[in-house]
């Protein structure tokens, strides 16, 4: 076998520790950041939040917590993630409303990735609402 082929590069989720960077972006800790909701300390409460918090859930392979956000109407009854998907970067492009005012919002936002190797990028409008209070997302229309 080839050293190539013994690779496993991207196979297994990075370690976050709550002294880690988050993943999302912001300027603050794991722990401080995407950690807290991760853990179900508490809900997010922003739209852009949730999706910040739902990117590094991504990155971690945390599909609990991606099903626990996820609308009840749309949530599909399992998830499995890609082991070879390795997201590396989000940038947040625009909000609209999800706010502690509002009922729904959304997030664009481009998230860049690896997968086995191949650079690509995923630009999407989240759309989000409240469900018993917290903010969940609902779906998503991919923008080329």
């Amino acid at each position: 076998m080839s050293r190539r082929a013994k690779r496993t590069r991207g196979t297994t989720p990075p370690t976050l520790t709550t002294d880690s960077p988050c993943p999302c972006g912001l300027p603050a800790t794991y722990g401080e950041c995407c950690g807290r909701f991760h853990r179900g300390e508490e809900p997010a409460p922003t739209a852009e939040l949730l999706m910040r918090s739902r990117y590094s859930a991504f990155v971690a392979h945390d599909a609990a917590y991606l099903l626990r956000t996820w609308h009840s109407s749309t949530r599909p009854r399992h998830l499995e993630l890609d082991p070879g998907m390795q997201w590396t970067t989000l940038e947040v492009v625009a909000t609209t409303d999800g706010s502690a005012f509002h009922t729904t919002g959304t997030v664009t936002f481009r998230a860049r990735y690896r997968h086995h190797g191949k650079r690509g990028e995923l630009h999407e409008c989240s759309n989000f609402e409240r469900e018993k209070g917290a903010w969940v997302y609902v779906d998503g229309t991919f923008i080329e």
